[in-house]
């Protein structure tokens, strides 16, 4: 008999809904969150991109109940402080909506989606306002155009939206150039990509090639996960995630197609009840222990392949959260903010048995234990 996976949130992050749709005020604490769009966790620490207030919070030990405090801000002065760049100190030492957040080789790693960049700590600050050791994407810290001003090229960012290290490669999402970058290791500042995904060449910079979709185009990468043996890559403008197994040496096309029937369509199916298959905007995927999480944004659910997935099209999920079935994609299904229920899921990750869901809409995270029984 195979086993049965159940799932149940643990506990919340950010501060209690007064009650049915209406959210709590989104004002900047310790406790409270506004649209947070990324999220980390391991055995020890939890990472959460607060993209609404551009900061960044960090729980020194894994939080085990409701509305705990961060222990760190990064990129605001103190707790109570908002705005981009620091409530305009500079950006240096502030964010522009960050959205993607990992710690990799004791390193932590920040998406400054709108700085164009991503922010580079070689350790994890233990104190709060503590600026990055060096940006990639950029010349400098204090530089923050798309493309360093100028033309698209191998070392460049536009709106970096996600990254990933896996199969001991670094992988961006380059969002708005369309492309997926890969290093063999860690990239020092200014080095130059070893791959381009979803481009003819590291400067070009079109949606879809300039095409229509296919198996080696991208219109919004946005969010990268995997292990040695596969890579997904969630493409959220054309509705779906892609998967190269094994890993792309170059630019190749994918072999696994999640979301659509092929690789030429995109369809968005904003009006019929999603099913099993379907995916509208995908803004992010989580891999580990053989299960591949998807966020399916604009259906307020995620859905959970519980085996690995390398190849073919269409493979229906086994698992819905945030819904009562698979018909389900109304916000909050259509009711009061629940400690089950999400509105516009826009970041994942999974460690072992617990899902880390970055619940944009309802300014929270939540953290859930996926079981097997």
């Amino acid at each position: 008999m195979s086993a049965q996976i159940t799932a149940h949130p643990l506990f919340c992050l950010g501060a209690d809904s007064p009650g049915a749709l209406i959210l709590p005020p989104a004002h900047p604490t310790p406790v409270q969150l506004y649209a947070p769009r990324g999220v980390y966790c391991d055995d020890e620490v939890l990472i959460v991109a607060d993209t609404g207030n551009h900061r960044v919070l960090i729980w020194h030990r894994l939080p085990d109940k409701d509305a705990a405090p961060a222990d760190v801000v990064l990129g605001q002065p103190d707790f109570y402080s908002e705005g981009p760049q620091a409530g305009g100190r500079g950006a240096q030492n502030g964010l522009y909506l960050p959205t993607g957040v990992s710690i990799i080789a004791g390193k932590l790693y920040v998406a400054d989606a709108w700085n164009h960049r991503l922010l580079v700590w070689e350790m994890l600050p233990q104190v709060s306002f503590t600026p990055p050791d060096y940006a990639l994407g950029q010349e400098s810290l204090t530089t923050t155009e798309p493309n360093r001003g100028g033309a698209v090229d191998a070392s460049s960012l536009y709106w970096p939206y996600g990254m990933g290290w896996v199969g001991g490669r670094f992988y961006i999402a380059d969002t708005g150039n369309r492309r997926v970058l890969g290093w063999h290791g860690l990239p020092a500042p200014g080095q130059p990509t070893d791959l381009v995904l979803g481009q003819p060449a590291p400067t070009t910079r079109e949606e879809n090639r300039g095409g229509p979709p296919s198996a080696s185009s991208f219109r919004w990468p946005h969010a990268i996960t995997g292990d040695a043996d596969v890579l997904y890559v969630a493409d959220a403008g054309n509705h779906r995630v892609l998967g190269w197994s094994p890993h792309p040496q170059a630019d190749e096309p994918a072999q696994l197609l999640l979301g659509q029937a092929d690789f030429s369509q995109a369809e968005e199916f904003p009006y019929t009840p999603p099913g099993q298959r379907s995916l509208r905007f995908p803004y992010a995927v989580a891999y580990a222990t053989g299960r591949l999480a998807v966020a399916d944004t604009a259906n307020n659910r995620v859905l959970i392949w519980p085996v690995a997935l390398q190849s073919g099209a269409f493979h229906p999920a086994s698992i819905v959260l945030g819904q009562t079935d698979f018909e389900g994609n109304g916000e909050n299904r259509w009711l009061a903010v629940g400690r089950d229920t999400l509105c516009w899921p826009y970041g994942l990750h999974l460690h072992g048995a617990r899902l880390a869901i970055a619940d944009s809409g309802n300014n929270r995270v939540v953290i859930w234990s996926i079981d097997e029984t």
